[in-house]
């Protein structure tokens, strides 16, 4: 049986663009995705949200409207990702160094044509679909 994992993920909307962020460091390094992250225990989504965010971006940002939760099997876990739409609550964003390794080693702001330029990881796809309906 496949480990769970659950994690929220911030779809941040700047003007007519998405913020799009590219994986530092892990399995996944290089794939591109949502930020976010695990909440702790006991704590609210939302407040996971705009911890993660602070913590990987050294970004303030408000949670917004719920968008969807993706159920997605990668080879070595399952992952449960609620995701959000939110919003940079002033222009300061950037890349963190957590220790040795960088969280994310780019990021890109893409406008609903350019979503698909960039090779997004598994679950993160699902969201780009359903962006792709709602924007």
């Amino acid at each position: 049986m496949l480990k769970k994992v659950e994690v929220v993920a911030a779809v941040i909307k700047k003007d007519n663009t998405i913020l799009a962020t590219q994986r530092g460091y892990g399995e996944f390094k290089g794939g591109w995705e949502f930020p976010g992250g695990k909440p702790e225990i006991d704590e609210g989504k939302e407040d996971a949200l705009i911890r993660e965010i602070k913590e990987e971006l050294n970004a303030s940002i408000k949670v917004n409207d719920y968008i969807c939760t993706v159920e997605y099997d990668y080879s070595n876990f399952h992952l449960t990702m609620h995701t959000y739409f939110c919003e940079l609550l002033n222009d300061h964003i950037e890349l963190v160094c957590n220790g040795d390794k960088l969280e994310h080693e780019s990021m890109k702001w893409l406008s609903k044509e350019q979503l698909d330029s960039v090779d997004w990881l598994g679950a993160d796809i699902e969201i780009v679909k359903k962006l792709k309906e709602l924007l």
